[in-house]
């Protein structure tokens, strides 16, 4: 892909710059404001820090290479990134919704806004164009833990206009209960966000299956090969992070060669490799007259019993 994972760590030290440098400005905006809606902003920043830390560490660790105690490498890590922040997204929507309901009964009139609302603009500019990159960045390069950390930037970005836009509101009405509303639904939308990472983190902890239109390409790829007596089934595949693989048995003719079935073999991995990288793929060569090459279909032939 261009970049080697260990390389991924640069966009890690962006976002975490960039978590500095929001919470500085948030932190500012909410001591010249004192809105608790700012406050909620400034403390999902605080997750946004620590979350880019855990993945700076965790992009480390799953750039290490296939050894004796992990054969299939440690790209699997990456989830543990996924689901941390997704925890911590809770907390901090927990820790939101407490203050908030507290300010809604007892509501405080709200100070220099202007500068307040001026000072959290240009952090939700930055954390925008921090998103744009870590996204574009987790796409290309297909790492879970830089398109968790954009997607958690950019929800940060809404959270922030949410915000904005309501102490627009408080500022030419001053319903100043109505901050405290804000950060109620500031709560609410990033309690969905951290649901969302945890449920992404977990299913690939469980070893879920690849995506349709992935697991369409490897069919395409071995259906172009079912020709003259060639049959495949009991493909498997799953996803490690960026690592994909795949697990298939071919049958083929009994009166074949050992070199034939290898070569069949060969051309089917090498054109998977060429249509979904990085990928690992497992193939298992059987004879399609023997019944015994039937038996295997099921995911668990113990289970089939």
């Amino acid at each position: 892909m261009g970049m080697t994972p260990r390389r991924l760590t640069r966009f890690a030290w962006l976002s975490i710059a960039m978590a500095l440098f929001t919470i500085g400005l948030k932190a500012v905006a909410y001591f010249l404001t004192g809105s608790v809606g700012l406050l909620s902003d400034a403390l999902e920043s605080g997750v946004n820090l620590v979350t880019a830390v855990f993945a700076l560490v965790i992009l480390t660790i799953a750039a290490r290479p296939p050894d004796e105690d992990h054969a299939y490498g440690h790209s699997k890590a990456e989830y543990l990134s996924g689901g941390l922040e997704g925890a911590l997204i809770m907390a901090a929507a927990l820790l939101i919704g407490v203050t908030a309901v507290r300010r809604l009964f007892y509501p405080q009139p709200l100070n220099q806004l202007d500068v307040g609302l001026g000072v959290s603009l240009v952090a939700a500019v930055g954390n925008g164009v921090t998103a744009a990159i870590l996204l574009r960045a987790g796409r290309h390069y297909r790492s879970l833990t830089l398109t968790a950390n954009g997607r958690h930037l950019m929800t940060d970005v809404w959270t922030t206009g949410g915000v904005l836009a309501g102490l627009v509101v408080v500022a030419l009405t001053d319903w100043f209960w109505l901050d405290a509303v804000i950060a109620l639904l500031v709560a609410g939308q990033i309690t969905y966000t951290g649901i969302g990472l945890l449920r992404e983190a977990v299913n690939g902890l469980m070893d879920a299956a690849l995506p349709d239109e992935e697991v369409a390409q490897v069919t395409a790829v071995l259906e172009s090969f079912q020709t003259d007596g060639v049959m495949y089934h009991a493909l498997r595949t799953r996803r490690s992070g960026v690592q994909r693989f795949v697990s298939v048995h071919v049958q083929a003719p009994g009166d074949w060669t050992i070199q034939e079935g290898h070569v069949l073999l060969e051309n089917i991995e090498r054109e998977l490799s060429c249509r979904l990288s990085p990928i690992s793929v497992m193939t298992h060569l059987e004879p399609i007259e023997d019944p015994a090459s039937w038996e295997d279909i099921p995911l668990n032939r113990e289970f089939a019993r």
